[in-house]
């Protein structure tokens, strides 16, 4: 039964329900087929309440919850599920675990299958594996395609070629383009991270300009999550969720910006996950954005945080000064008057925050020179942007300090919150502490808090600690040095 965001409502969810569900199927009503004995119907059932119990209700639910035992053939146990993504995911992660509660209530079960119940597809679309015809519709018929794509008009200046890349985006720069210029799905989802202003918006229009220009009756639809939500509620208000389904799930390329939005917003992540399950399930495209990585999301489902670990996860990091002067040197060539090196450098240097913030510079450069005829220079540039450079002094964020850190010791963002003591995650955790005192103006109960929750001693001993170590120890002073560098620009 389908409840208004679209999912199967799991047994014991009242009719209506949006939301998460405390109890989602209890041990007594497992889903059986009818042709399974009371006797092997009950094994499932016990079976089902161990799993429960080992991974929580929360993995029971995405995961072990949806399946259904359709048959024991011998000693073999046939188990059901709606989509062939989540029949592989199953089988890659739990289907050990589920032999092995089921073997321990039934001796006799000696094997677990998996198979894929899914829907027959429409006359005429592709099945799930299969390509989409290459030649292209006819006109009208594409045109009609196009006008029902739910997508947010394309900003013309977000293409591949304006796009500078560096170091810190590399990768993401690389995945994109592998997205748009192939037909086959090279990896599903890709997920780009990123702080604000740092080009993840930007990859995200250039694929889709790539894709459109590419095989132009590919459907792409690209959306913010403010506008998936936005739309989704007008849909439940309407009494129109066949509609938006309909539109959501029959694209070759979804592309979903600022994925935290639906953070917390418990039917619209319901929704957009049966829509996700479905676009994989038919094998197509699918793009996400956020300002942090998965593991890092505050408010969102697990299900789907392990849905968007599943593909390639890149990320946008702070931009470098080289990259910062070769952005600047891009915009600067496409403006009518002429920037002087010397400038460009200047600011690179001094504007560290995002991209953003440095096209604007340029622009309002522009503007005083083109308006009250001044000079373009170093000194006009200290005048004309002192309220920009006077935020960006120190500008440093404690999350800047710990994603440096950790690139630095090759260790992960988690370990700066983790309870782990070892040496080797430890002493870059304290170093982390004593630049937070150092450089920015966080009080140390602030900074404990972004440290998972430390009490403000903790940061206290961490910030003597390296003060003592880097009066005795070359390597950790050489070490604080060069983050200091990084950090500042």
């Amino acid at each position: 039964m389908e409840n208004e965001t679209g999912g199967v409502r799991p047994v014991g969810a009242s009719a209506g329900s949006t939301g998460k569900v405390a109890s989602v199927d209890p041990p007594v009503s497992s889903p059986v087929s009818s042709s399974v004995s009371p006797t092997v119907s009950k094994a499932w059932a016990r079976a089902r309440a161990g799993l429960r119990s080992e991974f929580g209700d929360e993995a029971f639910r995405s995961w072990i919850g949806p399946l259904t035992l359709e048959a024991v053939r011998g000693s073999t146990a046939i188990l059901s599920i709606k989509s062939r993504f989540l029949r592989d995911w199953v089988s890659s992660n739990y289907r050990d675990r589920i032999l092995g509660h089921f073997n321990g209530e039934m001796p006799a079960i000696e094997a677990v299958d998996l198979v894929a119940k899914v829907s027959a597809p429409e006359a005429g679309a592709p099945r799930a594996g299969e390509a989409r015809s290459p030649a292209r519709p006819d006109a009208a018929a594409h045109e009609d395609e196009a006008d029902s794509t739910p997508s947010l008009p394309l900003e013309p200046r977000y293409t591949f070629d304006s796009f500078v890349v560096g170091k810190p985006n590399e990768l993401a720069y690389a995945a994109a383009q592998r997205v748009a210029d192939s037909e086959d799905i090279p990896f599903n989802p890709l997920f780009i991270h990123g702080g604000v202003g740092l080009g993840k918006t930007h990859l995200m229009h250039a694929m889709a300009w790539r894709i459109r220009e590419r095989t132009p009756w590919r459907r792409v639809a690209y959306i913010s999550a403010e506008k998936f939500m936005h739309r989704f509620v007008q849909a439940l208000r309407f009494n129109d969720t066949l509609s938006f389904k309909d539109q959501f799930r029959s694209v070759d390329v979804l592309m979903v910006d600022d994925i935290q939005f639906i953070a917390g917003k418990d039917a619209t992540q319901e929704e957009f996950f049966h829509t996700f399950n479905a676009l994989m399930d038919e094998r197509r495209q699918v793009v996400v954005s956020a300002d942090k990585s998965p593991s890092e999301l505050s408010g969102i489902e697990e299900r789907l945080i392990s849905r968007f670990n599943w593909g390639l996860v890149a990320d946008v990091h702070p931009t470098t000064y080289e990259l910062r002067l070769g952005i600047l040197q891009a915009k600067a060539s496409t403006m009518d008057c002429r920037f002087p090196d010397k400038v460009l450098e200047f600011i690179a240097h001094k504007i560290q925050s995002n991209v953003r913030e440095l096209e604007g510079a340029l622009n309002r450069m522009a503007a005083h020179a083109s308006l009250v005829g001044r000079t373009l220079t170093i000194e006009m540039a200290a005048d004309v942007l002192k309220d920009v450079l006077r935020a960006n002094e120190r500008h440093i964020t404690i999350e800047e300090i710990q994603r440096s850190v950790c690139a630095h010791f090759n260790i992960k963002m988690t370990d700066m919150s983790s309870a782990r003591r070892a040496r080797a995650v430890a002493r870059p955790r304290q170093i982390a502490m004593y630049l937070a005192k150092m450089l920015t103006s966080r009080s140390l109960p602030e900074i404990g808090r972004k440290f998972g929750n430390r009490d403000h001693t903790t940061v206290m001993h961490a910030v003597r600690k390296i003060e003592e170590l880097r009066a005795i120890d070359p390597s950790i002073n050489e070490d604080v040095e060069i983050l200091i560098r990084t950090l500042r620009g």
